[in-house]
C-alpha cells in the first residue's frame, strides 16, 4: 500500500539533498509533488522527470520562499495546477557559518530569512487551503542544533530554534481544524554539502554518532513520510529528532 497514494506534497528547496530525498520517497508511496528550487535549473529538471517517471504528477518552480509574495504566488499556481495541496515540507535552508565576532550583519540576516521567515510565508499561503479542508499535514525542517546550539553557527541555530517555536504555535492554533504541524530535527545527514568535508573531518562526526554512522536523506524522508501520512494522525506539536543519538 502506497502511504500517500493521490495526495498532493509541496516541498520547498528540493532540488538537491534532503529535499531530494524526500520528493522520491514521497513519489514513490504515490504522492503528487510540486517542489521550488532556487537557482539550479539543470538539476530540478532532471528531478521533475525522474519523478514522473514513478507514474505520479510532479512540476518543479522557481520561486524564493523567503520572499512574501513569491511564496503566495508559487502556492496559487501549484492549486491551479494540481488542484489541491495536503502537505507542505518547508525544507528550503542556507548557511552562513561565523564566529559572531566574524559574522556580518547580511549573514545573520539572510540565513533568518530563508531558514525561518520562509516557513512562515510558506505557511501563511497555505493556510486557508488546509482550514477550507479541514485537513492538512505541515512538517519544518528544523536541526538539532536549533534544539542544543552549536558554536559558529548563531545565525543557522537561532533560524532553526524559531522553526521549533513557530511549529509549536501554529499546531495548537490549527489543531481544532485537523491541520498538524510538526518538526524534524536532523543531525549529521551525508549530502552534496558534507562531502566537501575532508575525510578526516566526517568521520570524526561519525565517531562522536551512538549509530557510528551519518545519517541518509532517506533517513530523513523516511521520518517526513510518517508525519505527512495518516500513520501519524494523533502526533501534533512535536520534533523528531533525526541524529542517530546525538540528541537523546
Amino acid at each position: 500500500m502506497k502511504l500517500l497514494e493521490g495526495k498532493v506534497a509541496i516541498i520547498t528547496g528540493a532540488s538537491r539533498g534532503i529535499g531530494k530525498g524526500i520528493a522520491e520517497i514521497f513519489a514513490k508511496n504515490g504522492a503528487n509533488v510540486a517542489f521550488t528550487y532556487s537557482s539550479s535549473v539543470e538539476s530540478a529538471l532532471a528531478l521533475e522527470n525522474e519523478l514522473n517517471a514513478m507514474g505520479i504528477k510532479a512540476k518543479g518552480y522557481q520561486s524564493n520562499a523567503a520572499d512574501f509574495n513569491e511564496a503566495q504566488t508559487f502556492v496559487d499556481a501549484v492549486l491551479a495546477e494540481f488542484g489541491t495541496v495536503d502537505i507542505l515540507i518547508n525544507n528550503a535552508g542556507i548557511t552562513k557559518d561565523n564566529l559572531l565576532m566574524r559574522m556580518s550583519e547580511a549573514d545573520f540576516d539572510n540565513v533568518i530569512d530563508v531558514n525561518l521567515k520562509s516557513v512562515f510565508n510558506m505557511t501563511k499561503a497555505i493556510q486557508r487551503t488546509f482550514l477550507k479542508k479541514r485537513a492538512g499535514s505541515i512538517i519544518n525542517m528544523s536541526s538539532v542544533v536549533g534544539v542544543s546550539g552549536n558554536a559558529g553557527q548563531t545565525n543557522y541555530a537561532a533560524s532553526k530554534a524559531g522553526v521549533i517555536g513557530f511549529t509549536k504555535s501554529v499546531a495548537l492554533e490549527l489543531g481544532s481544524r485537523n491541520i498538524r504541524c510538526n518538526a524534524i530535527a536532523p543531525g549529521f545527514i551525508e549530502t552534496e554539502m558534507t562531502a566537501k568535508l575532508s575525510d578526516e573531518v566526517v568521520q570524526g562526526w561519525r565517531d562522536g554518532i551512538p549509530l557510528k554512522r551519518g545519517g541518509t536523506t532517506e533517513d530523513v524522508a523516511n521520518a517526513c513520510l510518517f508525519l505527512a501520512s495518516d500513520m501519524s494522525a494523533y502526533i501534533t506539536g512535536q520534533v523528531l529528532n533525526v541524529c542517530g543519538g546525538m540528541l537523546t
